[in-house]
């Protein structure tokens, strides 16, 4: 019944007049773009990786022409079956290359592995025997056989009509290795989308899954490789081109080679037109369970770098990370981010973070951008809807909340990757990892959880637990309050919760309790208060108080001159930990197996007398000796 429905609509659009066919591919490849919006994602994305320099006008251009091509491909492969010899004549015709190349091939036959790509009108390559001015040696086509059985066979009997040969992939590939030892010709898809299959290599400054049998006949035969393609000249009008590819004898050799012709082959605009960028040939390391890692059975990316001069991948794969919305747990996700880069070496990495904290992020130089949130209002959810021209691949949430999950449905991300609690659904994530069941966050820490996650989805590097330099953070004046000998540091407040703190007569008790020493405290604006209390009666060699006074970058600066800090358990703490300065972290009715320091820094943890190892303990228990008795053991 395919077969028939195909026959039927193949009879007519063969003697439809070319205008109506012409008008017929325009309105397709516009629908195309209007009511297909994966598709038109796809077909904009692919050109935005590959030509992120060129203007957005000249990429529409691109993306709507290859759209209409790809409609005018599908009706001149659905009427070629029932064209005449007269017609295809008037269609097709040999350029200077493919001419010399046949009467060469004829008069000297040797093996030849014919590699070609996706270009508009690829199926009328089937024509060569036709159109060629001498008889050609014995010619098969590799191709991926249909399903249907019957399709299938229409597909052959219709193709193989001018004298070539189909070669299944399942069982003609004896036959192909036979030809070849009988000096023939084997026309082979070089493709960019090979899955498991293939092998890792750059294409247009992605990673891909590079088909290796073209380069495999040819070093096996020790045959000549050529490119062969239709080069689209008009409507339905198309000269065949062909071009030499010199490699070193091996696969490897001949798969790269191949994939550099492509990449200068795009160079021309009426080439780039006809590739079917509607098509995903970088999705075979985009699989969700093995995303932020790169992996395949054969590896060819070290010897493809050393071709192109290059020590690592290009980023070209768009991880945007939305990041935590408390400074501490900004400072605990940190190491992640590490491990992605490691584990993803390939990958764009984009921060999404709270204004206040992309001074912070940028200094540090964990990811390549830094992109401030927008201000909560009218409009907001609009702010993350324009990102979509910059065409992210996949959204990592470090949040827990709708709106961070609306957000990365806004800006239409493909993929949306994060953690999914028990009885709590997450319907706008594509993805999500579930936690364990019995999973008991509080006795985990809160980098383990975010692990796993990553891990879920193919983090397959560890997390790099190393403090930052801190000479990444130094202000290049120093803060004219600051004392020149390294100070304690001191955090007395705590951002959201109250009976975190430590009681202000402990902190005076410590202070005392080290009478050369000269003590910095640190805050925001609302822990004036508190400092001010704290500080009162100590002279200013004694103590300086910065609650307030700092940004969040000069406040890290300030705190990578600090010989040690003791904190409440805030997000100053974290940042020091982050920075390599010791710590004594003061914990109570919190829990340190869960939010405790995590970076390879000196710290001691402090709880009252009789707190459980998960807290829930006041802190107005915690003498200040043992403080002071903490202080004294750091180094």
């Amino acid at each position: 019944m395919i077969a028939l429905i195909l026959t039927l609509i193949g009879r007519l659009l063969a003697v439809t007049p070319e205008p109506l066919l012409r008008a017929v591919s325009a309105v397709g490849g516009e629908a195309i773009l209007w009511l297909a919006p994966r598709r038109r994602r796809l077909l904009r994305s692919n050109l935005h990786h590959a030509f992120p320099q060129r203007p957005r006008s000249w990429r529409r251009r691109m993306a709507r022409e290859s759209s209409r091509r790809l409609v005018e491909t599908a009706l001149l492969s659905l009427a070629s079956p029932f064209l005449s010899e007269r017609r295809i004549r008037k269609i097709a015709r040999l350029g200077p290359s493919v001419d010399a190349f046949a009467r060469d091939c004829s008069a000297r036959p040797r093996p030849v592995v014919l590699a070609t790509l996706h270009l508009a009108h690829w199926e009328s390559q089937t024509w060569l025997k036709l159109l060629s001015p001498v008889p050609l040696p014995e010619f098969g086509i590799i191709f991926r056989p249909l399903a249907s059985a019957s399709l299938d066979a229409f597909v052959r009997r219709t193709r193989e009509r001018h004298g070539m040969r189909l070669l299944s992939r399942r069982e003609g590939f004896a036959e192909a290795l036979a030809i070849l030892r009988r000096k023939g010709c084997v026309g082979v898809l070089f493709d960019q989308n090979a899955g498991d299959q293939g092998a890792l290599t750059l294409l247009m400054g992605r990673v891909c899954s590079s088909t290796e049998l073209p380069g495999l006949l040819a070093a096996k035969f020790g045959a000549e490789l050529r490119t062969f393609y239709p080069r689209r000249t008009a409507f339905w009008r198309v000269t065949f081109e062909s071009n030499p590819v010199p490699f070193d004898g091996t696969a490897a050799g001949a798969t790269l080679s191949l994939n550099g012709w492509f990449e200068t082959a795009m160079s021309d605009e009426e080439l780039c037109a006809s590739w079917l960028w509607a098509h995903d040939r970088w999705r075979n390391q985009d699989v969700p369970s093995r995303r932020l890692r790169l992996e395949a059975k054969r590896n060819l990316l070290d010897a493809d770098l050393r071709n192109r001069g290059l020590d690592q991948p290009p980023r070209n794969t768009r991880v945007w990370i939305r990041m935590p919305n408390w400074l501490g747990d900004v400072a605990m996700a940190l190491p992640l981010v590490r491990a992605l880069r490691a584990s993803r070496p390939d990958a764009e990495i984009t921060l999404l973070a709270k204004p206040a904290f992309v001074p912070l992020l940028e200094a540090l130089c964990v990811a390549d951008r830094v992109r401030a949130l927008p201000a909560h209002g009218p409009g907001y959810l609009a702010r993350f809807a324009a990102l979509r021209a910059s065409y992210p691949d996949t959204w990592i949430l470090f949040t827990n909340s709708l709106r961070g999950d609306l957000e990365a449905r806004a800006a239409a991300c493909p993929q949306r990757f994060g953690i999914e609690r028990p009885g709590r659904r997450r319907p706008l994530l594509t993805h999500a990892y579930r936690t364990p069941e019995g999973f008991d966050e509080s006795r985990h820490h809160q980098t383990q959880l975010w692990e796993s996650f990553l891990r879920h989805f193919g983090l397959d590097a560890r997390m790099d637990l190393r403090p930052f330099p801190t000479h990444a953070i130094e202000i290049e004046q120093p803060d004219p309050l600051l004392p020149q000998a390294a100070p304690i540091g001191l955090i007395a407040g705590s951002e959201n919760d109250p009976s975190k703190r430590w009681p202000a007569a402990g902190w005076r008790r410590l202070i005392d309790a080290f009478p050369g020493e000269h003590f910095v405290l640190f805050g925001t604006a609302a822990d004036q208060a508190i400092t001010s209390g704290i500080a009162a009666g100590f002279g200013p060699s004694r103590v300086t108080d910065l609650a307030g006074a700092t940004s969040l970058i000069a406040f890290a600066s300030a705190l990578a001159r600090c010989r040690l800090l003791v904190s409440n358990d805030t997000g100053g703490m974290h940042l020091a930990n982050a920075l390599g300065v010791p710590l004594v972290g003061l914990f109570g009715p919190t829990n340190p197996i869960r939010t405790g320091p995590v970076f390879d820094a000196p710290h001691r943890i402090l709880q009252p007398p009789g707190c459980p190892p998960t807290g829930g303990g006041s802190l107005g228990d915690l003498a200040p000796e043992a403080v002071a008795a903490a202080v004294r053991d750091l180094p």
